[in-house]
């Protein structure tokens, strides 16, 4: 029985490891600001989860900085000719997503919620139009 268990479990192992082999560092990076943002845009609203606010805007400033200076997975599907171009677009929309990240950070700061929510739905806006653009589309699993 230990042993059917045992390879149950070595199997499962073999065909999970490839699916850890798809990950990119600027995935790794995409992947904690998520985990910030879902949080945050949960409380923006609540001006006395400010301070928590401003450590996930920390978390998404440090990777998105971090993030601009790798290429996405995506720029090896581009011809050779315009990944230069696709990854100049890349950085600079990252720029783009960075400075509304800071504008953010000063509406939290002046205790303006409403104002740090409005900004907040414009980097989801942001997100998405990042993703259409420069992420493969996952595989279903």
């Amino acid at each position: 029985m230990k042993f059917r268990a045992l390879l149950t479990t070595l199997a499962l192992a073999l065909l999970a490891g490839p699916l850890a082999a798809d990950e990119t560092e600027l995935g790794a990076k995409m992947e904690k600001m998520g985990g910030a943002f879902r949080a945050l845009r949960r409380q923006i609203s609540d001006a006395a989860k400010n301070a928590d606010s401003l450590a996930k805007l920390a978390v998404i400033r440090q990777n998105a900085e971090a993030s601009v200076k790798l290429e996405p997975a995506m720029a090896k599907d581009v011809p050779a000719a315009k990944k230069q171009e696709f990854v100049a677009r890349y950085q600079a929309e990252m720029k783009k997503f960075l400075e509304l990240v800071g504008k953010v950070e000063a509406a939290l700061k002046a205790n303006n919620n409403a104002e740090a929510a409005t900004l907040v739905n414009q980097l989801a806006d942001a997100q998405k139009a990042g993703h259409k653009e420069f992420k493969k589309e996952d595989k279903k699993k």
